[in-house]
């Protein structure tokens, strides 16, 4: 299969990832995982640890746990200046949007424990009304939805080890219109797929007080099957296309610690193996050729995300969170487009979870995106020849966790 990424599959795989982390992943699914700027994996202590650190139930107090959560996602309009004519500058629009997600965690079985994870862990939305950019990204969107049942296996008191198959739908839009810059060509793609992956994790507390886990999240190819509708001088009739485009595996190596009493801390990185995304290639059947079908290099690079997460137990019913985080971009400026204009990008957040009785817990979280300014100047001839500003994206999440 060719590992190739397409307009279509970037603009829906990740309703709010163009803005939020490397590339069109969404790490933020869950009020402790907003509030602490995605560090929540070896401290991952309530019901999202199904997806976060399977290995963590483990840990878990007894008892069915099941939590859900909502997060309003809000990204700005990027500004693009171009360097060869000012006819070139646009402004991308706006985007809103909710992420509903879900966890349960069984009681034990033995030394078992099983749970389950409802998540959007890609997606991307972009759009751009202005003449040059719309040309090549009008609309680009994907969404996600990742259903996970994982089993855990207590070893012994210190070691735990986990792993579950993922069930991974999407669907994705892309529309080009090149009319207002000269070209009659107009390409609008709709299609969906349903894949599989897997995830594994281990964690190890030597102590009460401290964890070590390791979790890994598969590359899973989304092969996007579906409509095609095209314009070249005179309306096409409807054909089928398709294009696959990775979502790329995910390594985590976190360590949590208190160091005083009461106060968590948790150092995370994690390694996305975005080099599975090799070219962005549509093929329509029957064929039409240039300019749809002409393979786009992208040679994206794997990135590295950098998360200090906080978690202060200020009394009986009061915890407070806080995180921040470095996360690098994947996208070579070689190779950048208008349908993720993605440059690294520093989050900050903060967050509380309120005990309002012995079953249940209730959060909310707020976390800022800053990407950093990008400049492009690898040749005149490029998509882009200019500077990518005012990029940057804020997350609000709430949550209830509920213990049965």
């Amino acid at each position: 299969m060719k590992k190739t990424i397409s307009a279509l599959a970037l603009v829906t795989l990740f309703t709010a990832t163009s803005a939020l982390a490397s590339g069109y992943r969404i790490p933020e699914q869950s009020v402790d995982s907003t509030a602490k700027a995605g560090a929540n994996v070896a401290s991952a202590s309530r019901a999202d640890a199904a997806y976060y650190n399977p290995a963590n139930m483990s840990w878990l107090s007894d008892g069915w746990q099941a939590q859900a959560d909502l997060t309003y996602i809000h990204l700005t309009s990027i500004s693009y200046e171009d360097y060869r004519s000012p006819y070139f500058d646009a402004e991308s629009e706006d985007e809103n949007f909710l992420l509903p997600t879900g966890f349960l965690v069984s009681p034990f079985y033995g030394d078992f424990r099983f749970g389950l994870s409802i998540t959007a862990p890609y997606g991307l939305a972009k759009r751009w009304n202005d003449p040059y950019p719309r040309a090549t990204a009008q609309e680009f969107s994907i969404t996600v939805m990742d259903f996970n049942p994982t089993v855990s296996y207590k070893i012994n008191d210190m070691v735990s080890i986990s792993g579950g198959p993922r069930l991974v739908y999407s669907e994705a839009r892309v529309e080009t219109d090149a009319r207002y810059v000269g070209t009659p060509a107009v390409m609008t793609v709709d299609g969906d797929t349903t894949e599989w992956g897997y995830n594994l994790a281990v964690a190890v507390k030597p102590s009460e007080e401290l964890n070590f886990s390791a979790t890994y999240r598969s590359n899973v190819d989304l092969d996007f099957e579906g409509d095609v509708d095209l314009y070249l001088g005179r309306t096409l009739p409807t054909r089928d296309g398709e294009v696959s485009i990775p979502a790329p595996a995910v390594l985590t190596l976190a360590a949590a610690f208190e160091p005083v009493e009461a106060l968590t801390v948790e150092l995370s990185w994690d390694r996305t193996f975005w080099s599975e995304y090799e070219e962005l290639d549509f093929d329509f059947f029957p064929a039409v050729g240039s300019p749809f079908e002409t393979p786009k290099t992208k040679d994206w690079d794997d990135s590295s995300a950098y998360r200090i997460g906080l978690s202060y137990q200020l009394d009986e019913t009061w915890t407070l969170m806080g995180g921040i985080a470095y996360d690098e971009t994947p996208v070579p400026k070689e190779t950048i487009g208008f349908e993720l204009p993605d440059s690294d990008a520093w989050l900050f957040s903060v967050g509380t979870q309120y005990k309002v009785n012995e079953k249940m817990d209730v959060g909310m979280a707020l976390l800022y995106d800053y990407k950093e300014e990008r400049e492009v100047t690898v040749t005149p001839l490029g998509t882009a020849y200019g500077e990518f500003t005012d990029a940057s994206a804020i997350l609000v999440t709430v949550g209830l966790n509920y213990k049965f």
